[in-house]
Formats: C-alpha cells, structure tokens, sequence
C-alpha cells in the first residue's frame, strides 16, 4: 500500500456512454466525506428534479454540472473533482462516453496517471470503451484500472465479472500499460468502491479506493531539464523573466542554460517561484528564471542544460487522434501548437488507421471523426521536441484548422524522420534579393481566386501583358494548363485540389524566390490552401485577388459547358454546384466583375502592384 507521502494522483474515468462513470466519481466524494452538508442538500432537490435513482441520491448530479448534462442525463465535458483521503491527493477527471464527445475524453487523458475504465457488468466491452483505452495508452496513461459496472444488475455474480475481465485482458495485453487491475462495483450502492461491502465475497482484491492509493505515479526515470517557455516578462528596462512551467528535470540557481538550437549559454541568476526567490525549481513547478545575461528566448522556446538540449527537427511521424467532423486531408495546411510554440504544417503521408477493435493496422487515404492513426507530419519550421513517451511537453502537439480555428486533432511525436537530418536547406550566393534587383521589380505573388468562368484567366493574362509593356518580369500560372503537366495526376476530388494547391503554391514561391511577378489562377476553393500558399512567401508579397462573380454569370458565359454538365451530375465535386467554395473574408482586392471591363479590372491589379 502506499503511505501518506504517495503524493498526487490524476485520475481519468472513461469508457462507454452510460455506464456509470459520473455515478462513480460522486460515490467516491460522497464515501470519503467529500460532500458538504450544503452540497448534500442540493444534490436531494436536484435528484428529484433531474435524478434517474428513484428515491435514492443520484449521485451522478455531484458532477454533471452542466445544464445540457442535466437534462440530457449524460456527460459533455470534462468535469474535475478534488479527493483527499488519508493516504492520497486525487485529481478525478470524468471524461464523456458518448463518441462525438471524444476530444474532451482526450483532453481529460493528456494530464492523467491512471485510467478508470468502467464496464457496464450486462454489456461488456464496447466499441468505444476500447476506443477510449488505446487513447489513453497513447496518451501516456501508464495504469488501468478495469472497474466492472452495475454487478448489481447481474445479481453479482462471479462467472460475469470474470468473462468481462478476460476479455479485457486480451484486448489491451498490446497497449503497453504497466498494469490493469480488475475489480468488481456497484457505484450506485457502494460495493467494491471505497467499503468492500457483503455481497462480493468471491472477491478478495482491493476496493477500488484502496488500489488508487497504492499506484505508482512517479516518474519511471530521472529526465534532464526541460522548460518551455511561456510567456517573457519584461515589465519595464530592469527586469526580464522567462515564465514557463518545468517539464522534467531540476535547475537551480548558478546552472548553465540555453535555448535549444542556439549556441547562447548563459547562467540561472534568479528562480521566482509564488512571489519569492527559490533555490531550485522541478517538475510541475510554474516559475520564473532571470537569466544572467539577456540571450535571445522568445515565446516556445525551450531552456535546456547546453550539453543536453532536446532534439530540433520539421518532420515527424506520429500518432494521431482525430476529432473534427471534416476529415484529415494530407497536403493540406494547418496549424501545429507544441507547447506554446505554433508552427504551420501539414500531414504528408497517413500510413495507415488504427482499427480500435482489433488495433490492426488499415490502409487509409484519409481519417474521419475520432479516426486514430499513424501520419508523417512536415512542419515550415524545426521545433524542439521528444518522443512522447519520453516527454508529454515536448512529444504532444494539437492540429489546429486555419480556417475555423477549431482543434481539429491530437498528436504525439513518436520519432524524427531520418529524412530531416539528411536534407538541409542549401546557401546560395545569389539570393532573392539580388535577383530581383537585377530585374528593377519587387518579386510577388498575385493569387487570383474566384469560381470557374468567374473571369480570372482573362485578368491575368491582361495583367501580364501589362507588366510586359512596362518592362517588369511576370509568368503566369494557368490551373487548367498546370493539369496538362505538373498536376496531370491530379483528379477534382477535395484530397486533390489540395495537393493542386500545394504544388502550384511552391511553385509560385520558387518563382518569386526567382524574383518575379507570379499571376497564379486557378479556382483554389478552400481558405485554408490559400494561407498555405501566402505563408510560403514574404507577407508582402502575396496578394490575393478574390474575381467575384456570380454563379448565375458564370454560368453564362460557360463556353466549355462545364456547369451544364455538373448540374446532369456528369461532373462530380464540381466547385459551386457539387464541391463547396469558401470565399476570401479579406482579400487584398475585390474584383466585382458586373458592371466593370476585365480592361479596368486588370488596371486595379497593376495599379495595386506599383504601388
């Protein structure tokens, strides 16, 4: 058993919907004494308004706090709660079961030590009860605990709980957990969950209080120091602090530190703790260090001894969890945050989608809704980093969706793909700059975006000629002749309109790099394709150019009956009847076409670019 120094445990519950998982938490705060006498009384008004336990307390409404939950009778968010017993400090997260709920069980795993992972004692293991175990495995969750559920409602009967176990048992053998304990409850009335009770006595393990108290949640190895920083708190010319919580390892006043990645060393002056100066700061800890010299630390960096810096890299495979209803598109652009660093990225290859039944390994050209699987990712930028398993801070990262700003997965960093040790950026003596001065013209890239027959071509190519009568260096990039060549493999389904853009994109950065004026005019439906392609080059070289027209004109001037055919449905995911297009919401020109000549409006764009 543990003693009274077994510190802090973070406990996730989690499994399938409905089976009890809110119930058990409120048993464990209402038998350890964790319930006031004013709490008392609103949990009975509230069983008779919202309880589903007839006359007796529905211990479930301690945690369901939220109105929706209530009244729905379920779980929707992450709820914590607080447990002191005389041996343990608990931190009890109750995740929701049902499926559209995964990415808050996520949230509620990625701190966590242990997992509850409850069965309902008549139905066994779930689809999403094995869901929720491979992602709490995945997520570093080291033990499991297998509480089977209502063996009140199987007349408590051994041979049950016994089948439920083993079929546990064989299932998660793969996951990696230190250890499962199976143990039999019944948190409606208490047995088996804080006081063993009389109607287990085929059982002769540990209640299920009694186990969480003698888990092991220290750290597995003494890791070096590792501090991302936060925040630089630099309040006036006097004072600059690096705010960040340790990840692992001690600093202490006097220690040699640096950014990783940077040869800048300098020493620790200060540790700042709750408002005082402290000798030395360790995992958890949320401090302040003032360096002894003023080193180049901004936000996202990460402070390590400089003999033992993490590893930098771009490319990484890793696992992933998906959670937003539109699916994980390779090439596409998102937004990667490690730690409080935020870098643009995209998943380049999905190698294969986790089965949570069997965990075999599928073949996968996309992952959907709470999809788990295994992706290579290429970031614009090297980021510090550990494998996960060596490093939550460091090894797990959320994709953000640019477009909606949504939390669209959850990520940990297995490894370093070798590819980006052995692929370095190359210098060159001629540079953009020098390129560009040599052709009197600033290099750009003009985006033209618009619906098909919106007019876009017909701009740009009186665009170019323009720049061609004054002398300046331009080259236009057609998406339909594009197709005849570089995108020849490329179909029209959103997976290949994406890698359309991306490949147009880098294009058109080459030839700015090149120091031209680059026209590129293809539809490029999707907002989040066009930032990609903007963050390719210097901010004030991309100007995009929304061609706004609408679909009834586009359908008009249709020379090549192309919407004709859409609409007989002969041509599928075609954008503005079958496929959607997302307009820009802040283009840097705003070409409305009625009423206007494409002469006048190809003068606005020249007009923008001399500018």
């Amino acid at each position: 058993m543990a003693s009274a120094e077994a510190g802090l445990l973070r406990v996730l519950t989690c499994g399938s919907v409905d089976d009890g998982k809110s119930t058990l938490i409120g048993r464990l705060l209402h038998d350890t004494g964790g319930v006031l006498d004013d709490q008392a009384a609103t949990l009975a008004r509230d069983s008779r308004r919202h309880g589903t336990t007839g006359d007796d307390p529905d211990l479930a409404l301690l945690v369901d706090g939220l109105q929706a939950e209530r009244e729905q009778g379920i779980t929707i968010d992450v709820a914590y709660r607080y447990l002191t017993t005389a041996r343990r400090r608990f931190i009890i997260a109750d995740a929701p079961g049902h499926e559209q709920y995964t990415r808050n069980m996520a949230t509620g795993a990625s701190t966590a030590d242990a997992a509850i992972v409850l069965v309902d004692a008549r139905h066994g293991i779930q689809v999403q009860t094995r869901r929720h175990s491979l992602i709490a495995s995945l997520l570093g969750i080291r033990h499991a605990v297998l509480a089977v559920n209502k063996i009140d409602l199987v007349g408590f009967d051994q041979g049950r709980f016994d089948a439920v176990a083993a079929e546990y048992a064989a299932f998660s053998a793969g996951l990696g957990f230190a250890g499962v304990a199976a143990i039999p409850i019944s948190a409606r009335f208490g047995d088996g969950v804080v006081h063993r009770g009389g109607r287990l006595p085929w059982y002769s393990g540990p209640t299920l209080l009694e186990h969480l108290e003698s888990v092991d949640a220290s750290p597995i190895d003494a890791a070096p120091f590792r501090m991302p920083v936060q925040w630089v708190n630099r309040p006036d010319d006097t004072f600059r602090g690096l705010c960040g919580t340790v990840a692992s390892g001690l600093v202490r006043v006097g220690d040699a530190i640096a950014p990783a990645g940077r040869n800048t060393a300098t020493t620790v002056r200060r540790i700042i703790g709750s408002g005082a100066d402290q000798p030395a700061a360790g995992p958890g800890d949320a401090v302040t260090l003032v360096l002894a010299d003023e080193i180049d630390v901004s936000r996202g960096d990460v402070l390590a001894p400089p003999g033992d810096a993490p590893g930098l890299s771009d490319q990484f495979q890793a696992h992933l969890v998906w959670t937003d209803a539109q699916p994980l598109i390779t090439g596409r652009g998102y937004l990667f945050k490690l730690g409080a660093k935020t870098i643009p990225g995209s998943v380049t290859r999905i190698r294969h989608r986790i089965d949570v039944n069997t965990q075999d390994k599928l073949s996968a050209t996309h992952l959907g809704l709470n999809d788990l699987g295994v992706v290579n990712i290429a970031l614009q930028a090297p980021a510090a980093y550990a494998p996960f398993r060596d490093s939550r801070a460091l090894g797990g990262f959320i994709i953000i969706d640019r477009a909606t700003n949504a939390t669209a997965g959850a990520g940990m960093i297995d490894f370093a793909l070798a590819r980006a040790a052995n692929v370095r950026w190359q210098a060159t003596t001629v540079d953009k700059a020098a390129r560009a001065a040599q052709k009197g013209q600033r290099p750009a890239v003009v985006w033209f975006t618009g619906l098909s027959g919106a007019g876009k071509t017909t701009i740009a190519n009186l665009v170019e000629a323009r720049l061609l009568s004054l002398g300046l260096h331009s080259y236009l990039l057609d998406g339909d002749n594009l197709r005849h060549g570089l995108n020849q493999d490329l179909g029209f389904t959103e997976a290949d309109r994406v890698e359309n853009v991306r490949r147009v994109a880098h294009v058109a950065a080459l030839f700015a790099d090149a120091g031209l004026i680059v026209l590129a005019s293809l539809i490029s439906p999707y907002r989040a394709d066009r930032a990609m392609a903007r963050e390719l080059v210097e901010p004030s070289e991309f100007v995009e150019v929304f061609v706004d027209t609408t679909l009834d004109e586009c359908r008009r001037r249709d020379a090549k009956g192309l919407y004709a055919r859409a609409d007989q449905g002969l041509i599928p995911n075609f954008t503005g009847i079958s496929a959607p297009y997302e307009a820009p919401e802040a283009p840097e020109l705003h070409l409305r076409t009625a009423g206007a000549t494409p002469e006048s409006l190809a003068e606005a764009v020249v007009a923008r670019l001399l500018e």
